[in-house]
């Protein structure tokens, strides 16, 4: 395995402990993987080379593509910009509905791997004048290690915002480093409750989850929360208001909350989430006191637009991922009872 270290994509792990008999704790994300010598984590992009931990993935990009910010869904920030979106492979949790399977299930190979510089990514979106970057498609935890510096170089370069798109299950550490680096935005994919993630999702604890969520709030990074319903999964009544509830109580009111539309993939073949479900869950958020829910996967909903909480007016018309209408003044506010209304950064009307 020593003869990895030769490719460019693989580098000296930056989060990890050493421990007796060659072995390395990962602490890259909250499984903290104990590595034996010539072992890879869980997640198949650490691996012990002679009693260190190296990334397989730095720099190793499985795509590359300039995306709405919309299609995250991150609603409530930036709006109308482009982000240019990346990738690399594998996961650290193992959902057996996981919408992008053909990456998140391949481990990396370094062998035939391409190394991306940050400074190639920064001039990527310069050139194609996306505003900002997002690490999403398959867990960006996994790139944190070049997405530090990527960022870094962004922010100095004039970029507006770097985020990622994530399962939130990073330790405290990563976060915090990221944040430094200059990650100002994170959205976090909740699956449903601890039971939902031992049986579907290769195990997690969901409270580290919320855990970062409230940690990520209070360090000023913009954060949303999407809860995939999947149909006899975590559609219950029971499960969607424990989602709720948590929401409430580590990010808010004003955080907005996301219930999208599962469709089949990978390993299940439950029918779609019924569109009622999805109602059903965006009036009981609005009902226990969340002020931004949202309907999504389901192209021309009425509840995939922004309404004043206080008034009701429609704020931002949305149709897929792109936005039809924008009435938030200047000052970030409903133009017709001038409440308040929480926007990050500026909306960037579509450019010709």
């Amino acid at each position: 395995m020593s003869g990895l270290t030769t490719y460019p994509t693989v580098r000296k792990a930056t989060f990890y402990e050493k421990l007796v008999d060659s072995k390395v704790r990962c602490t890259l994300c909250e499984r903290k993987c104990e590595i034996g010598l010539n072992v890879k984590g869980f997640c198949k992009t650490r691996a012990n080379i002679d009693g260190e931990l190296y990334t397989l993935v730095y720099g190793d990009l499985s795509a590359i593509e300039s995306r709405p910010i919309e299609i995250k869904p991150f609603f409530h920030y930036w709006p109308g910009s482009t982000a240019l979106t990346f990738s690399t492979w594998s996961c650290n949790l193992n959902c057996d509905w996981c919408q992008n399977f053909h990456l998140s299930k391949l481990e990396p190979q370094p062998a035939k791997a391409i190394y991306y510089s940050p400074e190639k990514i920064v001039e990527t979106a310069i050139y194609h004048k996306d505003t900002g970057l997002c690490a999403s498609f398959q867990e960006p935890t996994l790139l944190s290690e070049w997405a530090i510096p990527l960022f870094r170089l962004a922010k100095e370069r004039g970029i507006k915002y770097c985020c990622y798109v994530s399962n939130g299950y990073m330790t405290l550490d990563v976060l915090k480093t990221l944040y430094e680096a200059g990650m100002d935005g994170l959205k976090i994919d909740i699956k449903g409750n601890e039971e939902d993630y031992g049986k579907y999702c290769g195990g997690a604890n969901v409270e580290k989850i919320w855990r970062n969520a409230r940690e990520a709030k209070q360090l000023g990074l913009h954060i949303e929360i999407v809860n995939l319903v999947v149909r006899d999964v975590n559609d219950d009544d029971e499960t969607l208001q424990w989602v709720i509830a948590e929401h409430l109580k580590e990010v808010g009111a004003e955080t907005p909350l996301h219930f999208t539309r599962y469709f089949p993939a990978y390993k299940f073949d439950k029918p779609p989430t019924k569109i009622d479900t999805l109602e059903k869950a965006y009036e009981m958020a609005k009902k226990a006191g969340v002020l931004y829910p949202y309907v999504g996967n389901v192209v021309g909903h009425k509840y995939e637009n922004t309404y004043c909480h206080n008034c009701g007016e429609k704020l931002i018309q949305r149709y897929e991922y792109h936005v039809i209408n924008y009435k938030i003044t200047d000052d970030k506010k409903c133009p017709k009872c001038a409440t308040p209304i929480p926007i990050t950064g500026e909306y960037l009307r579509k450019r010709e």
